[in-house]
């Protein structure tokens, strides 16, 4: 049987749960440059704010294609045999990535402002 106190505490844990989704979806940024990272290495840096349809290279002859448009970046074509980069949706936020594991690929999306200092010890 539900009491009245337990109707309470549902509601404030619902409460809780949105105020955190809702203070997470404000606080994110959008990022404006693309590091694509082929096997541990930077392969290129992209500017999310050009259009372009960008084909990555691997060593092994494996490719993947990446289109950056209206500042997202989407891999639409990989040579990769699962193709799950593929149906991974576009990216456009600070630290959203799209993995090909096949073709060691990461494509990881940056903020635009380049800053060489950390942080400032006072």
């Amino acid at each position: 049987m539900i009491r009245r106190n337990d109707i309470i505490m549902i509601c404030a844990v619902i409460v809780v749960c949105l105020l955190i989704f809702f203070l997470m979806s404000v606080t994110k940024k959008e990022g404006g440059k693309l590091v694509i990272t082929v096997d541990g290495q930077v392969y290129d840096t992209l500017d999310l704010n050009i259009e372009t349809e960008y084909k990555i290279k691997c060593a092994n002859g494996a490719y993947n294609i990446v289109v950056i448009k209206d500042g997202y970046a989407d891999m639409i074509e990989a040579s990769c045999p699962d193709k799950l980069c593929v149906s991974q949706r576009k990216i456009h936020y600070n630290h959203e990535t799209i993995v090909c594991l096949p073709n060691k690929v990461v494509l990881e999306v940056v903020g635009s402002e380049d800053n060489d200092i950390d942080t400032i010890a006072k």
